[in-house]
């Protein structure tokens, strides 16, 4: 007679703890036990893995720093962190993002470097509703690149962005631009993805604005490997500043050909973007890659700590390099700052194991980082906030250096608190 009844509330009460474990009970939470856990998600291997290669160090300095813990609402969590590669993959990306989802049940999905990375894993967070942030990307490849509309509503909720924007590098060109007299012709070179497109869309008008003529060789592929019609372009319109947002891989393949068709010969200004970034790359250009112009998101000069690591810019790249006996990069400021904001999202959350409550304190996050403060009440549109910009010039590094080149910074008017390193030179094919 009882057997009817205890089994109905033991298949409820499993029922229960299945629901629960999906998300169904929201007061059933890891969290509640005392552990919190974070996916972190970047491109370490592949045509993209160079923005990857410091982040593991990165990270074990936040767990030095945080004893693998964080308190929030007056409760101290254990911090658990869950990497994963996306081997420069988009598709991977939003897979590895499910993965952190579904079968890691994180509480909150950390992803940098290029759209790439970024997008799939924030659309991916967003259809399952996770809080998620980022950077390393422009900020309108992040949000118009995933279906936003200008001037619209927010279509986002869960997903937030913080990094550079299609206005920092007009601020930023401007200003470096100024530095060396020339026709103010500017050849773009972009691929047709969502940075190609975010800048085409954007950056060209600004730029046109500004007094520049602006001379649009296409949209090209990623991966193409034969630029001659383009650089043929170039050469016919005579353009003397050129300006590009490749992956670092076809940066090379473009620039040996334009050495060897005459158009490097014709440049003053050689100004890269996406690519550019790494001493590694300038390194292997051999001779051509002395005196490329760049803009940089961080440098040890950057006069900012990062809270998550207990360590000054200057304190990263030499703890870097004694460590790992490389040169440091840019990436290891960038995502130093993107676990700074996000430790600090997750101490300002009375209960961050809550997922509206951990979006909610994403998007009123004002914290400062390794690449300065990060103000997502500021804007420019809901869940993105800007970082600024320094203009650098790639030069052969001092004596007893651990990279052989160098960006040393000549332009500051997007970031005017980082001080300047030298003065700007026009490019000169050796």
């Amino acid at each position: 007679m009882n057997r009817t009844p205890s089994t109905s509330r033991r298949r409820l009460l499993q029922g229960g703890l299945a629901a629960a474990a999906v998300g169904g009970f929201p007061a059933l939470s890891r969290a509640q036990a005392g552990r919190l856990r974070v996916g972190f998600v970047s491109p370490q291997s592949g045509p993209l893995g160079i923005f990857g290669e410091a982040d593991g160090w990165v990270l074990d300095r936040v767990r030095q720093a945080s004893g693998g813990q964080v308190e929030a609402g007056g409760k101290r969590y254990a911090l658990e962190f869950i990497v994963k590669d996306t081997q420069s993959n988009p598709v991977r990306a939003a897979a590895v993002a499910k993965e952190l989802i579904n079968a890691d049940r994180v509480d909150l999905v950390l992803s940098t470097s290029t759209p790439e990375t970024v997008n799939p894993v924030a659309d991916a967070c967003e259809a399952a509703g996770v809080p998620a942030l980022s950077t390393t990307a422009p900020w309108e490849a992040f949000y118009f690149g995933r279906g936003a509309k200008p001037g619209q509503p927010s279509p986002f909720k869960w997903a937030h962005h913080f990094c550079f924007g299609v206005g920092n590098f007009a601020t930023l060109y401007a200003d470096q631009w100024s530095k060396v007299p020339t026709n103010k012709k500017v050849g773009m070179l972009l691929p047709a993805d969502a940075d190609g497109n975010a800048i085409r869309g954007l950056l060209i008008p600004a730029l046109q604005k500004a007094g520049f003529t602006v001379v649009d060789a296409g949209p090209y592929q990623n991966g193409v490997a034969d630029f001659s019609a383009q650089i043929q372009t170039f050469r016919r319109e005579g353009v003397e500043i050129f300006n590009t947002f490749p992956f670092p891989p076809d940066f090379a393949v473009f620039w040996r050909q334009a050495a060897q068709r005459g158009l490097a010969r014709q440049l003053k200004i050689v100004q890269l973007a996406k690519a550019g970034l790494f001493s590694a790359e300038m390194e292997a250009l051999g001779p051509l890659g002395r005196g490329l112009h760049a803009g940089a998101y961080w440098h040890p000069a950057f006069p900012f700590a990062s809270p998550s690591t207990g360590l000054s810019s200057r304190e990263l790249a030499t703890r870097w390099e004694a460590e790992r006996g490389k040169g440091w990069t840019q990436q290891i400021g960038a995502t130093a700052s993107l676990f700074d904001a996000a430790l600090a999202a997750l101490r300002a959350t009375d209960a961050p194991g809550d997922r509206a409550a951990l979006a909610a304190s994403l998007g009123r996050l004002k914290a400062e980082t390794t690449v300065g403060t990060v103000d997502f009440t500021a804007g420019p549109v809901p869940q993105c906030a800007t970082t600024g910009l320094v203009g650098v010039q790639w030069m052969p590094a001092p004596a007893g250096a651990k990279n052989r080149m160098e960006p040393v910074i000549v332009a500051n008017a997007d970031n005017p608190r980082v001080p300047l390193q030298g003065t700007m030179t026009a490019y000169q094919l050796p």
